[in-house]
Parts: structure tokens; sequence; C-alpha cells
């Protein structure tokens, strides 16, 4: 039984949730994930102070009010995106959502390499499916914040490209942004569709579709894709001239990786699935540095893959993010990571002279990018 307190502060919430972290710590994995999205949906909390205007950024014809944004998977299903909100982060990823609900692969599917900072999971986009997840999202309409949108497919679709249009169409006007998550290594053959031939198809038809689809604030729905850090460079160099012809808003760079470093520790470090976390910052930073350097400025990139510190934050941005998310270290160091990442890129652009976070994207990308 969570505790019968209404939370008036982002400060109160932190006091009652912190006792409480080293407990979820002891919890294996899914448990924890969700005794904590019950604590954050039976504690309210009030908005969050507003954050320093060196950190707001305008992109797709939309408002952050900083740049850290929860990446997808954390709130899979739309129960806590407006606390998230509330928490201070910039922006909420919610989903992946499938077209159809589905329970995903097989437990045990989440394993903390504790040693490492870092996590595998291969869940395989459970979630509650569309119709329960536009439910939730119509309450949110008017919620102000940028919420997003993870679209997945079904395990067992016939015609995945078929599942992305069906989500773009049962979500009209309740997204400020979608992402085709095509790159999640749990969906057998998913990944497939990051291939030439079946990536421009797809874009040609979400093309074609978000046409006559609108966003939360009646605009035009940005699109973006989410990548995996596994790609050769011939096929990023497919995929980027592909994003650009096709008009593609962003890229989130990247999804988990198959890879296994020599340098893993724990012993779970064997378990198949993708690996995110601390071990994935050097190898999914330079995907994003080489993704600047081929999309160009203009596009919107997303920086996500082993962000622990404020410093790992701001090399994303220095490398070529226009925002970052956050997940895995969110498991070892809880919600005050947030506000040190928030402190440190303030820190920084003093230290460099900028006014504002733009005038630091992109600027150590040539660094960065170096294989």
């Amino acid at each position: 039984m969570l505790p019968d307190i209404l939370c008036k502060s982002k400060a109160t919430m932190l006091r009652l949730l912190s006792p409480f972290h080293s407990v979820l710590l002891a919890l294996p994995p899914e448990r924890a994930h969700d005794a904590t999205l019950k604590a954050l949906r039976y504690l309210p909390v009030q908005k969050n102070a507003p954050d320093d205007a060196r950190l707001h950024v305008h992109l797709l014809g939309l408002n952050f009010s900083n740049p850290v944004g929860m990446a997808a998977g954390f709130d899979k299903n739309a129960l806590v995106a407006d606390k998230l909100l509330a928490l201070g982060f910039g922006f909420v990823e919610v989903g992946g959502v499938t077209p159809r609900a589905q329970s995903g692969n097989p437990r045990p599917r989440v394993f903390r390499l504790n040693e490492d900072g870092a996590l595998i999971n291969r869940l395989g986009f459970n979630n509650e499916g569309l119709q329960v997840v536009r439910a939730r999202l119509e309450g949110m309409r008017k919620l102000s914040g940028v919420i997003g949108i993870n679209l997945g497919a079904n395990k067992d679709s016939m015609d995945r490209v078929q599942d992305y249009l069906t989500l773009l169409a049962g979500l009209d006007g309740l997204a400020d942004f979608v992402t085709l998550n095509i790159s999640s290594p749990n969906t057998p053959g998913l990944r497939g569709l990051q291939d030439k031939e079946h990536f421009s198809a797809l874009l040609q038809r979400v093309s074609d579709k978000r046409a006559n689809i609108k966003s939360r604030n009646g605009g035009v729905l940005p699109v973006l894709v989410k990548i995996a850090p596994d790609v050769a460079l011939d096929e990023l160099d497919d995929i980027c001239a592909l994003a650009v012809q096709h008009r593609i808003d962003g890229m989130i760079v990247s999804n988990t990786t198959l890879l296994r470093l020599s340098s893993l520790r724990a012993h779970d470090a064997k378990e198949t699935g993708g690996l995110s976390g601390k071990p994935l910052f050097d190898l999914s930073t330079r995907r994003l540095a080489q993704t600047r350097q081929r999309v160009g400025e203009k596009m919107v990139l997303i920086g996500v893959g082993g962000i622990d510190s404020g410093e790992a934050a701001w090399a994303k941005i220095c490398a070529g993010a226009n925002l970052v998310q956050l997940y895995t270290a969110l498991v070892y160091k809880g919600l005050p990571l947030l506000d040190e990442i928030k402190a440190t890129l303030c820190r920084q652009l003093e230290a460099h002279g900028f006014s504002g976070i733009e005038q630091a994207v992109g600027s150590q990308t040539g660094k960065f990018a170096q294989e």
C-alpha cells in the first residue's frame, strides 16, 4: 500500500522516493520497474520550477523546456507521462506501442549488469496496444509539455509497414512527435527494415500517410526514426540519405546493441537481448556524430545510449545531438540524475561562453565521429 501523501513539490517526491531506491535495486528488474510506475502514478506532484532559459530549445515546431527527455521503454503504456514532465524532463517518449497488445518474450527478460552500469533486455515490445494507449493519451491532450510516441510492429504481423501506418492513423492528434522504431533487436526481423530497399518503402508509405495526420497542437506531425548502433557505415550512408530524401524530421541514435564488449564484468553479460547503459556510450556517441556528418545541420538528432552524468549528456550534444534521452542510468542513480545533468549543462554553457544549447550542438562532431 502506497502512503496517502500529496506531494507539494518535486523535492518532496524525491525525498519520498529516495529511501525506496535501494529497495528497488534489490527487487527483480521488472518488479522494480512496475513498483516505480505505481509510485509515480499515486504520488501526485506539482510542476517543477521553470528551467534555466539557456536550456530552452525550439525544434520540430515545439518548445522544449530543456533538452533532457525520458527515453521510450520506461513508460510503455502512457501511464505517467504527466508525472515525468512535472518532475522536470524536457520531453517524454512513451511506448513502444504496437497495434495489438502483446505480452512480449518469456521471463526472465531483463538483467541488471550492476558492475557495468548496464542492462540487457529482451522484452519484445510488451505493451497494452493501441486502443488502451490511445485512451490514456486522450486524457493528456491539454497537458503542457512535449510527448512523443514510439511506434513498433507486432511480432506476428504479416505486414509490419502497415502496422506503423495503423498506429499513425490511430494516434492522430495525440502526439507531439512519433518515432518509427525499426531497430529493436527483440522482435525477429524488425531490423531488416533498416535495409535500403525496405527502409525506402517504409518511408515512402509513412510520408504519404502522415499528410493527413495531425500533431497534438494541430500542426504537421513530426516523424523521427530510431536506428541501431550496430549498423555499418555503408548502411548508415543509405539510412541517412533516404531520411533526408523523404524529409524525415529527425533520428534517434541509438537503440540498444547486440554487441558484447570484452570489458563487461557482470555474470549476466552473456544473456541475449539488447545491451543499454554505460558500455553503450562510446559506440552510440560515435554513430551519433557520424549521423550528424551525413544529415547536415538541419535535421534534429536525439542522442541516447550510456548517458549517466551531466558530462556524458554534454558530450552527446557536442557530438551532434539537439536533444538527449535517459533510461538505464536512472535505474542505478535515480531521479536526482536529471537535476545533476541540467546543472552540468548550464555550467558547461557558461564555461564555453554559449548563450544556449543550440550553440553547442555538433561543436565537436569530428572528434566523436572517429572510429
